[in-house]
């Protein structure tokens, strides 16, 4: 099985779980070759050049996923819209469209670039999450893992153990992780403690309502 690998701090939980889990060491090198940034792991995946993956909500809707997803419940900081003329941050596909569903107009800035912004010019951007949840009363999904059969059943196992009992993540890694992004300790804490995992009703709720809108802005999903 070729599991792709988003390179974002958002799945360190689920990193450090997956590197445990993975059967052979040709899955983990598998692994660690396919990781790249979402909107690359999306066409990697759709193209069935990886068997699993966590791929951007808005790609998701006719895929067999999991209830693992990326999410927030308001403020998450690594998704933010910046002030001037309206530009699509390339690594993204999700992000992008959910700036359209909030009719915002800016910049769309995702991943570590977002993170630094954030810490660096404090209320000078709009954090996407956040607005959802002021507009929406919900929370926001921005990814989901999923999987082609036959390798389907497995990750919905792997899943199921992962949300049933996340691993903590040790201080020597989150040392490096913080280092390796630029970020301090307490900023990758901070952020780590904005997202969870689990979808439920409520989460399903909200990724409908998502697919509805984009549907009502007529975007179009390559």
């Amino acid at each position: 099985m070729i599991f792709g690998k988003i390179e974002y701090l958002n799945l360190l939980p689920f990193h450090i779980f997956l590197k445990r889990r993975l059967r052979s060491s040709a899955e983990k090198s598998a692994w660690q070759r396919h990781g790249s940034v979402p909107a690359l792991i999306n066409r990697a995946f759709l193209s069935r050049r990886v068997d699993a993956a966590v791929i951007s909500s808005i790609k998701s809707r006719n895929c067999r996923c999991t209830d693992l997803g990326i999410i927030a419940d308001g403020e998450v900081r690594s998704v933010l819209l910046l002030p001037g003329g309206i530009k699509k941050d390339e690594a993204s596909d999700t992000s992008n469209i959910l700036a359209q569903v909030l009719d915002l107009g800016g910049e769309v800035l995702i991943g570590d670039k977002a993170l630094h912004y954030y810490h660096r010019h404090p209320g000078e951007a709009t954090d996407l999450a956040r607005e959802w949840k002021r507009k929406e009363r919900l929370p926001f999904v921005f990814a989901r893992l999923c999987a082609h059969p036959p390798h389907f059943k497995r990750i919905q196992k792997l899943s199921r153990d992962f949300l049933k009992n996340p691993p903590k993540i040790p201080i020597y890694i989150l040392k490096r992780q913080a280092a390796a992004h630029g970020l301090s300790q307490k900023e990758l804490r901070e952020y780590l403690g904005l997202i969870y995992y689990k979808m439920e009703w409520r989460e399903k709720r909200a990724l409908k309502r998502f697919f509805r809108l984009a549907a009502a802005h007529r975007v179009v999903i390559k």
